[in-house]
């Protein structure tokens, strides 16, 4: 069976984080293994606390998978720490980890930062270095390439000044636009578009973790990464279209058990 390792914040609420990284590897019929970056209380509504883990107690973590159930591919997602950057990029290290996918989990939907200076330098220094693929968001490709993004013009040149620095894949994100939700993948000076309709539903929490996720599983089951991108998208589309209603008046998260669309 094809192993696959989230590295991430866990959500109480089960909606995003491990939680919803678990689910996705279920679905995709994968062994899913995690290290937690932090616990956080939190419901569709908001987070409302956040206990990260000590740099020493995530280090024994991936020690503990990594010596013993080796994953096929690594996730990583909230990591809001300098500390428990660095240590996971020395673990990436020190057992050559492959298919790492980095979701560089930076900005909240309420447009707040959720990394300080040394975070985002070592996120961008350290860890995204080692990725196969980077998944940002609008916002947090913003953040890495210093560009104003509102068209799909806009989404090209970001990617383009990322990959001044970050020679893996890109995946642009386009879910925040309101007209479609087109992402972009770029890699070696190449643009691929994936296009997708806009589903109206706004239960949407989580969407960043599980598409992530979709991708680092097929990535473990041998697929090419643009074969993985559009089979995640895919993934993640129906997952919002069924539409699942749960919690309160809050944005609420995906049916990450829906069949995987062929």
């Amino acid at each position: 069976m094809f192993k696959v390792l989230t590295i991430a914040g866990s959500d109480s609420s089960g909606g995003a984080g491990i939680q919803a990284d678990l689910k996705t590897m279920c679905a995709h019929g994968v062994f899913g293994m995690s290290a937690v970056t932090a616990l956080t209380a939190q419901n569709t509504l908001g987070v409302t606390s956040i206990l990260e883990s000590t740099p020493q107690f995530l280090a024994d973590q991936l020690d503990a998978v990594f010596t013993d159930i080796v994953p096929d591919a690594v996730k990583i997602g909230m990591v809001a720490n300098e500390n428990l950057i660095c240590v996971i990029a020395e673990k990436l290290k020190k057992y050559c980890a492959k298919n790492i996918v980095v979701d560089p989990v930076m900005i909240a939907t309420s447009g707040s930062s959720l990394m300080d200076s040394s975070a985002s330098l070592a996120l961008k220094e350290e860890l995204i270095p080692l990725a196969d693929i980077i998944t940002p968001n609008r916002s947090e490709a913003e953040a890495l390439s210093g560009c104003s993004i509102g068209s799909a013009a806009d989404m090209e040149i970001a990617a383009k000044t990322m990959a001044q620095w970050y020679q893996g894949y890109i995946l642009v994100k386009g879910g925040h636009s309101e007209a479609d939700a087109n992402d972009l993948l770029f890699f070696d000076g190449a643009c691929q578009w994936f296009y997708g309709p806009r589903v109206d539903n706004p239960n949407t929490h989580g969407t960043g973790c599980t598409l992530s996720s979709a991708i680092a599983c097929r990535l473990a089951q041998g697929m090419a990464m643009t074969e993985a991108v559009g089979a995640a998208k895919a993934y993640i589309t129906a997952a919002i279209a069924a539409k699942l209603d749960v919690g309160a008046k809050g944005r609420g998260p995906l049916n990450h058990m829906v069949p995987l669309p062929r």
